[in-house]
């Protein structure tokens, strides 16, 4: 057997995880008594493995998410509102594709900012392409790109990245360019990708923060609509879910 240059045609290939599973294999006694289907599905699989985990790597690193919030570490003991078989429903990230919304509000500390992340890092799994961004922090983006001559790029980025996760919507007022901004934004994604909005607000006020009828329309109305609304209830859930990422600073739960 010419197990060298196996082995560097496969990394020639970039099978990487080909390449490590056929070593694994080599190291084995009685290797040669396998029938070659026995030993060749686990290379396969083994690859596939690999590009799934560089695949996930890739995305989360793109996201940013704010929080390193997991669906399997969500508390669904308390009655705050928060609805197992719904969680469950959006863990498979069809409504992303389906180009639905979910709006998470509740007050301070609820876990809204980490219930976002959380639906994030499970589309970051399911091989779907996510960012995360504060509110304030993309219109100040969207502010600097149309200086710079970026806008067009950022906003065609924005517009293809297949989960937008919009945090703390509603601590301030939009600007005048800043509801322009935004409904571009959020007109690109209408019926095409999927958006997670988190707010304290609950959404009866989020008209005000717009400050302006006709546009407050216009963007309720793409973000309203084919939406899963989540209201969190109860005390903070800082304490509780410090404890289970210890990484986690006091102000990371809004």
């Amino acid at each position: 057997m010419l197990r060298q240059p196996t082995l560097d045609l496969l990394h020639e290939l970039r099978l990487a995880g080909m390449a490590q599973a056929f070593e694994e294999q080599l190291a084995m006694p009685d290797i040669g008594e396998l029938a070659f289907d026995d030993r060749l599905s686990p290379l396969l699989e083994r690859e596939k493995t690999e590009r799934e985990q560089r695949r996930y790597r890739r995305l989360k690193g793109i996201a940013k998410l704010h929080l390193d919030a997991t669906i399997e570490d969500l508390n669904f003991k308390t009655n705050r509102g928060l609805d197992r078989s719904l969680i469950l429903r959006l863990a498979s990230g069809q409504w992303i594709k389906d180009g639905q919304t979910v709006l998470v509000t509740g007050a301070t500390g609820s876990g809204k900012s980490y219930l976002a992340c959380a639906l994030g890092h499970q589309a970051c799994r399911n091989g779907i392409s996510t960012r995360y961004y504060r509110v304030s922090r993309l219109l100040d983006q969207l502010t600097l790109a149309r200086a710079d001559g970026s806008y067009p790029k950022l906003v065609q980025r924005l517009a293809k990245t297949w989960l937008l996760v919009l945090d703390d919507w509603g601590l301030a007022s939009l600007s005048g360019q800043g509801r322009l901004d935004l409904l571009e934004v959020l007109d690109d994604r209408y019926a095409r990708r999927g958006t997670i909005l988190a707010s304290q607000l609950p959404v009866e006020h989020w008209h005000d923060v717009v400050g302006d009828p006709t546009f407050g329309d216009a963007i309720l109305d793409r973000v309203l609509n084919n939406a899963h609304r989540i209201t969190l209830k109860g005390g903070s859930m800082r304490r509780f879910y410090d404890s289970t990422k210890e990484v986690h600073t006091p102000h990371d739960q809004t």
